[in-house]
């Protein structure tokens, strides 16, 4: 980027960056060069119709001191010099987005890996009112804080962050972030599947979400849009957590053992049998809630809570949702549950494995935890990890690949997603359709408002204690002044 007082004069078309002084964001005002008409009278009508655009009042004329060169330049000119006093009196008002005015933006950003509270701060940015044709400019609504997330600025997660100066910053950074509503603020003019006032979502992760606004290229194929005549029923916070956790486990659930043709060959209408653990996460809600709808049975593993009454008011939310059982991983793992209580009536309903066969398990903890599922299944029963939050690895015994034939699989829904973009899309959309009728209903939240005013440090506390013990709920960047 030039120096504000040491700009290129082109000879088609010439670039003024005024600094427009407020908050300490410095924002670049372009304009194109006027044909028939005098061009200092032109920049300073331009420039007035821009303040008042951003609701910030211009000062008097006499306060906008253009350089003589800029009015006559001549022929050998090759340097455009602007007068350090062209400035905006500063207003109580941030600069918001404006017709004729850059977008002030706000990101969280990162340029390497580590601690969430070691290496996020919070840059502020300039977006252009151009917008390329495919382009769409975007306001955030509401970006959820998931564990994949956090490792992925820990350098931990399956795919590395990739390092731009896009936005301007010092070092190359990148913002991290992959769930998100937005509201759709401009489009470009061959942008077909979004229009301002809709809702966006990514189509899939990486896009960097825990920004204020965001420009998207190639806005068609990137985000899957909600019409704003199609909110009915929806919340930001609810739309922004549909397109990970809930289309995880319904491709888990879908995609390893038909269970809903599995019930069909029983004949007994009760439905078939899954397992899983973590079941207080967002993926086993989603399990949960989804089985129920296709009439599927669960056994749902928990953590016991510090006291009692903690353990048994979780047990009887879960009930709630739709899950038929719900133990501890201290019960679990009594001696002899996967071979006698496991079948009892207090769990699966006194069933024999012949009559009612649990063939899939759903193991997002991984280690000892991890081992006491997979003694669950039948033969020829199949695992599916998706997490390892216990951080042990899961070492399985010989005897249950020889002697039971179960069979472990690993599912990424990110690389899904890759493959078979338009059944994520879809499995999104179905989703969504779920929420709007009421059948399907988000986990809880913890919120944590973002507005133009909250520290860094604020937001840096959130992210850090998204994997700290027992939480109330999912965290959730929530946007208001932006």
């Amino acid at each position: 980027m030039s120096c504000l007082n040491c700009i290129p004069l082109h000879s088609e078309r010439f670039t003024i960056f005024a600094s427009l002084i407020h908050h300490d964001v410095i924002s670049c005002i372009v304009f194109g060069r006027p044909s028939q008409h005098n061009r200092q009278t032109h920049i300073r009508t331009t420039m007035a119709s821009i303040a008042r655009s951003a609701r910030a009042p211009l000062r008097s004329a006499s306060s906008l001191t253009l350089s003589s060169s800029l009015a006559r330049p001549s022929a050998r000119a090759s340097r455009l010099q602007v007068h350090p006093t062209l400035q905006l009196a500063q207003q109580p008002v941030r600069f918001k987005s404006g017709p004729y005015g850059y977008t002030q933006a706000k990101a969280l950003v990162y340029s390497k890996t580590g601690e969430p509270a070691d290496v996020l701060s919070v840059h502020t940015h300039s977006i252009s009112p151009s917008l390329p044709p495919n382009t769409v400019l975007l306001r955030t609504l509401a970006s959820p804080i998931n564990p994949a997330d956090i490792n992925t600025v820990q350098g931990t997660y399956g795919v590395k962050p990739e390092y731009s100066s896009l936005l301007g910053t010092p070092e190359p950074s990148a913002v991290p972030g992959s769930e998100a509503c937005f509201e759709v603020v401009n489009v470009g003019s061959n942008v077909k599947t979004l229009k301002p006032g809709d809702w966006a979502l990514p189509a899939a992760p990486g896009l960097g979400t825990w920004r204020t606004h965001m420009l998207v290229d190639d806005a068609d194929t990137a985000l899957v849009g909600i019409a704003k005549e199609k909110l009915e029923g929806l919340t930001p916070a609810a739309a922004a957590t549909s397109t990970v956790n809930p289309c995880t486990a319904w491709q888990m659930l879908r995609g390893f053992v038909d269970l809903v043709e599995l019930s069909v060959r029983a004949g007994n209408g009760k439905g078939a049998w899954f397992i899983q653990n973590g079941a207080n996460s967002g993926v086993g809600r989603a399990a949960i809630q989804l089985g129920k709808l296709w009439g599927l049975r669960s056994i749902n593993v928990v953590r016991a809570r510090d006291t009692p009454e903690a353990t048994a008011a979780l047990k009887a939310e879960l009930a709630e949702l739709g899950a038929t059982v719900v133990v501890t991983e201290d019960e679990l793992q009594e001696r002899g549950f996967s071979s006698g209580k496991l079948r009892s009536a207090e769990i699966m309903q006194g069933e024999s494995d012949k009559e009612s066969p649990l063939l899939l398990a759903l193991n997002c903890v991984g280690g000892r935890p991890a081992l006491s599922v997979a003694k669950c299944l039948s033969e020829g029963g199949r695992m599916v990890t998706y997490g390892a939050m216990a951080k042990q690895p899961l070492t399985i015994p010989a005897g249950m690949l020889i002697f039971k034939d179960l069979t472990f699989h690993g599912f990424w829904f990110s690389r899904w997603g890759k493959v078979d973009p338009a059944a994520r899309k879809q499995t999104v959309e179905a989703v969504l359709d779920l929420m709007r009728t009421g059948k399907f209903k988000p986990g809880p939240a913890d919120t944590i408002p973002w507005t133009w005013e909250t520290p860094a440090e604020t937001l840096q506390k959130a992210v850090g204690g998204t994997l700290e013990g027992f939480r109330s709920g999912k965290g959730i960047f929530v946007f208001k002044d932006t």
